[in-house]
């Protein structure tokens, strides 16, 4: 349960109407607020201060209705701005990454800002009176002619104030999001915080398990995998007593058919069954919540497009791969299989979760396995791959893991040998040199 509560609320708030519209709630109720407060007397001192200008009913309303037309305005050009990056990034950088983009606190809560105030406005707007006008409504605030409330106005002078401010953030957020090197540090940073909280123990390889096998639980809808309830699949499991195997990971696609996983050493109930399914979330697109790997797959691919002919950008390629390296030292340092387990009082009715494993070679695969073909066409790209693979290794203590990065380094010149020619070969040779007598001391 908790781990869907943290979904929905992860989902929502990366939709682009859910600031905006909380704001606009909050703005209605803080200005029906701050209009009761004037008309109820309380404030009535503030126009015998001599700081204050009490305002007139005219230049209220003008006022409110400058604030409120260029609020709307600002609104609309920042959502056209936001559109443009989002656009402009997803074409350069790949379509994956506009979730990224649609999940930017500082975009929502800019436009959530305009809009917030723009609605203050119109509601302190609609309660300001002429001298002339009759009174809509009895109250202390009424005793004079027509009906200005100066504490709604002074609130209304710092949201402006507010607005303001976050304009010039929002100028200034929306270029330094869209540089390469911002992106790929965000992702990177995302992805080095997933693999420590996913993989919290260090070891320096993965130890043996073995894992049961039953009776498939066959999967009845059709997309990805966006979410596994493990705490949840774990409780339904603790009743009847059994263990349950992962035929899929989260980011992994499904249809009607295929195994979700295998109940074991327990009777695959229909209603055993209903409750395991419950606990899978499924959606029409990946995303990177529990899936290291759609993380990865975001530095391979704008590695990837850096390194296409079309942009041929090795310094954006040379960006994704550090970051690739990072992530790779720090999956090489821990303990990469999961079991979840619940002994409990009960020894008859111990259970266990076995997600589907991933080991240090399949993270190596599908990461630099998956750029090097395109790094191997670049000298400078290829140079610095082999740097960072021979970094990664010292970073890492198992002779196994080791072996596959130094692998990977022979893989990657036996791809340069057939894409390169001439000097920038001979330079690729001299570097791979370094890198194999790294792996032979």
């Amino acid at each position: 349960m908790k781990a869907d509560l943290r979904w929905f609320w992860a989902r929502l708030t990366a939709n682009y109407w859910f600031f905006p519209s909380l704001f606009a709630i909050g703005a209605a109720v803080l200005g029906f607020v701050c209009v009761a407060i004037d008309r109820s007397g309380l404030v009535e001192g503030l126009t015998d201060e001599k700081w204050l200008i009490a305002a007139r009913p005219e230049s209220a309303s003008n006022m409110l209705q400058v604030i409120a037309g260029s609020m709307i305005g600002v609104a609309s050009t920042v959502f056209s701005i936001t559109i443009a990056a989002v656009a402009y990034a997803s074409g350069t950088y790949g379509p994956r990454l506009l979730t990224n983009f649609m999940e930017d606190k500082g975009n929502q809560l800019s436009l959530a800002t305009f809009i917030g105030t723009f609605v203050y406005a119109l509601t302190v707007l609609h309660t300001v009176r002429g001298e002339d006008e009759t009174p809509a409504l009895g109250g202390a605030g009424d005793a004079l002619p027509g009906f200005v409330p100066q504490l709604s106005l002074l609130v209304a002078y710092a949201l402006m104030a507010l607005s303001v401010g976050v304009l010039v953030y929002f100028l200034n957020h929306v270029p330094s999001a869209i540089r390469i090197n911002k992106v790929l540090h965000d992702i990177g940073r995302r992805l080095l915080g997933m693999v420590r909280d996913d993989f919290p123990e260090q070891a320096a390889a993965e130890p043996s398990q073995a894992r049961p096998s039953g009776e498939p639980l066959l999967a009845e809808r059709t997309g990805y995998v966006q979410l596994i309830d493990f705490e949840e699949m774990l409780g339904v499991m603790r009743e009847g007593g059994g263990s349950f195997a992962l035929s899929v990971r989260t980011g992994d696609f499904v249809h009607p058919g295929m195994a979700l996983g295998e109940i074991c050493e327990t009777e695959a109930s229909d209603e055993l069954a209903g409750q395991l399914r419950a606990s899978f979330t499924f959606g029409f697109a990946r995303t990177p919540e529990q899936d290291p790997q759609f993380l990865i797959d975001e530095l391979v691919e704008i590695g990837l497009r850096a390194l296409s002919p079309g942009i041929n950008d090795p310094f954006t390629a040379i960006t994704a791969l550090h970051w690739l390296g990072a992530a790779t030292a720090e999956l090489g340092s821990r303990r990469l299989d999961k079991m979840l387990r619940d002994d409990g009082d009960d020894k008859d009715k111990a259970c266990a979760i076995y997600p589907l494993p991933d080991d240090f070679a399949h993270y190596v695969k599908r990461g630099f396995g998956a750029i090097s073909s395109a790094v191997a066409t670049s000298p400078i790209a290829t140079e610095v791959m082999f740097d960072t693979l021979r970094h990664c290794a010292d970073a890492l203590a198992s002779p196994e893991r080791r072996a596959l990065l130094a692998r990977q380094g022979s893989r990657l010149h036996d791809q340069a040998r057939e894409a390169l020619r001439g000097p920038d070969l001979a330079e690729v040779e001299v570097r791979y040199t370094k890198f194999a007598r790294s792996f032979a001391d």
